[in-house]
């Protein structure tokens, strides 16, 4: 991949979603601290060396940096040693009401928080095609999905009791029942038009090496594809020359049944300048041809290529709300994954997710990309989840986070007064420590994925 193409697919993508989850984060620091009647000396979108930078009338120097992980709103007296003119002493951070400093820093997560639901309403409001959740068993030997009596064809309408709507919905509801190792119970609607009850049992349920496969995939679970119809012929491609038509319906390969285009696309994905006969159906009869399949690279592999598509147009659905709805299911949705991001922390720091499963830069700019190149709605999708994962991160109580200052401000409501100096300085730097040592993990993490 060339240089251009790292640019455009995955270095801007990432720019532009780190900058406008951090312009909003330290906007909801900045509008409070003027409500607040506190004096905002900077307003900084990055580190490191100004791009851009001007001051508004009202004294705030506005900055665009070099470094764009991470940003900044200095105020007037934030810091415990800054020396403040007593005729603006009125203005500064540190001489506000404690409820006020408490808003003031709360401020920054929060409006994180509120942008994913923002976005979620968007998406509910204009509507987006979905897979829907119609479910089959992996070809695996053995797997939850078939100790549950998976059936291929299954419609999922609800886990345990809540509305399913798309593949999507059914992922996260999965994860969410695994981290909390529980049952998940699919009420499903079955081929035949019953209704039945499936339970996967996932409280044994291993995150080893999560980064790496699909967690649905390993529970046994995949997305129904349709029969094998044909939609597409490639004039000139490997089908075409074999004499399989538009229309036809593949329904075995080497005299091997088929049961879905899923098994065909398997089947040509490893079979690069391989002769395969393909048995089809047409207008009712059965013919066979032989197809000297191609060969292209994808993702540094080298696989098999026909020259085909299949009609799969059953598969997806218009998920849409109306305005109204779409404020429940967006908070609903917001609620839900800040949840599942704190239980996914919890598990990590108790091993039961391992920690190989924390990402860096690397990975989120890698994520970035790919949403990005999958149309705006899943980039949006992408937005608002890493939107919440900095909302629910920067609540912690950690020193040098907000949620270590929030904390700080907790004991002084408590005891009555602020914590001293040298208490604060200590934390911090514990603090400061931590992070470096995280952010160091989640790269070299992100590093051996991108080897590995």
């Amino acid at each position: 991949m060339s240089i251009l193409n790292i640019l455009t697919q995955y270095v801007i993508p990432f720019i532009i979603a780190i900058g406008l989850l951090i312009l909003v984060h330290e906007m909801g620091h900045y509008l409070v601290a003027r409500m607040c009647g506190v004096k905002v000396l900077k307003f900084s979108i990055g580190f490191g060396k100004p791009l851009l930078k001007w001051t508004a009338k009202n004294g705030t120097e506005w900055v665009l940096a070099a470094f764009p992980l991470g940003g900044f709103v200095k105020m007037l007296g934030e810091g415990a040693k800054d020396e403040i003119d007593e005729q603006e002493s009125r203005w500064a951070f540190n001489r506000k009401p404690v409820e006020q400093r408490i808003a003031i820093v709360a401020a920054g997560p929060i409006f994180n928080l509120l942008l994913a639901v923002v976005l979620y309403w968007g998406l509910f409001v204009a509507g987006t095609t979905e897979l829907r959740p119609l479910i089959a068993t992996t070809q695996a030997e053995s797997s939850l999905a078939q100790e549950a009596g998976v059936r291929n064809g299954d419609l999922v309408l609800s886990v345990n009791g809540e509305k399913v709507r798309s593949w999507e919905d059914l992922r996260w509801a999965l994860v969410e029942h695994a981290i909390s190792r529980d049952e998940a119970r699919l009420e499903v609607r079955t081929r035949e038009g019953t209704e039945a009850v499936r339970i996967l049992d996932l409280s044994n349920f291993s995150f080893q090496d999560a980064s790496k496969e699909d967690l649905v995939f390993r529970m046994g679970l995949r997305p129904t594809l349709g029969p094998a119809l044909l939609s597409y012929v490639e004039e000139g491609g490997p089908a075409a020359k074999g004499g399989v038509l538009k229309d036809d319906e593949i329904i075995a390969i080497d005299g091997e049944p088929v049961s879905s285009s899923f098994d065909v696309v398997d089947a040509v994905r490893r079979s690069p300048d391989k002769t395969r006969a393909f048995t089809v159906r047409r207008d009712g009869k059965e013919q066979t041809f032989s197809i000297t399949l191609d060969k292209k690279q994808h993702n540094d592999e080298i696989i098999g290529f026909a020259g085909i598509a299949f009609d799969n147009s059953f598969m997806f659905a218009e998920v849409r709300d109306t305005p109204f709805e779409a404020v429940g299911h967006a908070l609903s949705h917001t609620w839900q994954q800040s949840v599942l991001t704190l239980k996914s922390i919890g598990k990590i720091i108790t091993g039961f997710i391992p920690a190989n499963n924390i990402s860096g830069p690397l990975t989120i700019a890698d994520l970035a990309g790919k949403s990005a190149q999958h149309g705006l709605p899943s980039f949006i999708k992408f937005l608002a989840l890493i939107s919440i994962s900095l909302g629910v991160l920067n609540l912690l109580p950690i020193p040098v986070l907000d949620g270590g200052h929030l904390l700080y401000y907790a004991v002084e409501l408590i005891k009555g007064s602020a914590l001293s100096e040298r208490s604060v300085e200590i934390g911090q730097m514990i603090g400061l420590g931590a992070l470096l040592l995280l952010m160091a993990f989640a790269i070299f993490n992100d590093i051996n994925r991108l080897i590995s």
